[in-house]
């Protein structure tokens, strides 16, 4: 076992571990690592964890030092510069004429390196524009493509529920969603209410899942005869999240169907569809 920390330097990105020596480190504090990409400037989001090395498949770097008023100063001064060379940069996309879209730019702490991220529907033969960049900002330049929810996830923005992106609040990564979920989740099958704003499927069907695998499996679908505190009767319809189901008693089938909460549900018998799944 070892002592790490979790740091995290941007938004939303994935927590990377680094050794933290003697030093003792607090959620929230400012850190300097080194990583495969330099000197990077982090926050501290895991402090004084213990992991098994044996799971590991490459070594901890330790972290460099906690982050002085200079550092602060430094970092803050990146910030400024990537925003600065984000027209300089499209200036030089248009003059290669490539069809591509820059997303972000973002220093490493020493600013070693400069790495841009951008979106294209095609292949980019960018090697000339790189050439151009490192001629300009005078240091290695990296330029990695990426997809439409790694676009969302750096870009931000608020969700068709109101709030801010998961993805960019506290999602760690991206996980496969498919439409069978929507499904399970009785929801529309319309793309265009079941899509974030990416153009994918929402993000929240997957973290979601869970929650309704095992509320499904406690549940009556409809059609179902189940037995009530009132007598015997057929399920109309429900909801799976509030656990209320309006049934059809069968001594008053023409009467308003009864509400029941699902804990007071007792299931007789399961109707043939779904014996058939």
């Amino acid at each position: 076992m070892v002592n790490v920390i979790g740091v995290r330097f941007k938004s939303a990105e994935k927590v990377a571990y680094f050794t933290k020596g003697e030093e003792t480190y607090c959620v929230g504090e400012n850190v300097i690592c080194k990583t495969s990409h330099g000197l990077e400037f982090g926050k501290v989001c895991v402090a004084n964890k213990q992991i098994d090395t044996k799971n590991l498949n490459t070594p901890l770097k330790p972290v460099i030092r906690k982050a002085t008023p200079k550092d602060i100063k430094i970092h803050k001064e990146n910030l400024r510069l990537e925003n600065e060379a984000i027209s300089i940069s499209e200036e030089c996309i248009k003059k290669h004429k490539l069809y591509m879209k820059l997303i972000s730019i973002s220093y490493t702490f020493d600013r070693n390196k400069m790495l841009f991220f951008f979106t294209s529907e095609n292949r980019v033969d960018f090697r000339s524009l790189v050439k151009n960049l490192a001629a300009i900002f005078h240091t290695r330049i990296e330029l990695r493509q990426i997809g439409v929810r790694d676009e969302a996830k750096l870009l931000g923005g608020i969700g068709t529920c109101g709030k801010s992106f998961c993805c960019s609040t506290f999602l760690n990564g991206f996980y496969p969603v498919s439409i069978k979920m929507a499904k399970e989740q009785n929801l529309s099958l319309n793309p265009s209410k079941i899509s974030g704003c990416c153009g994918r499927l929402m993000c929240c069907l997957e973290y979601e899942q869970n929650t309704y695998n095992y509320l499904n499996k406690i549940s009556p679908k409809s059609g179902d005869v189940v037995k009530t505190p009132e007598g015997e009767g057929t399920v109309v319809d429900g909801n799976t999240l509030t656990g209320e189901y309006r049934v059809k008693m069968a001594d008053s089938p023409d009467a308003i169907p009864k509400i029941f909460n699902r804990n007071f549900l007792k299931i007789l018998k399961k109707t043939k569809i779904q014996d058939k799944r």
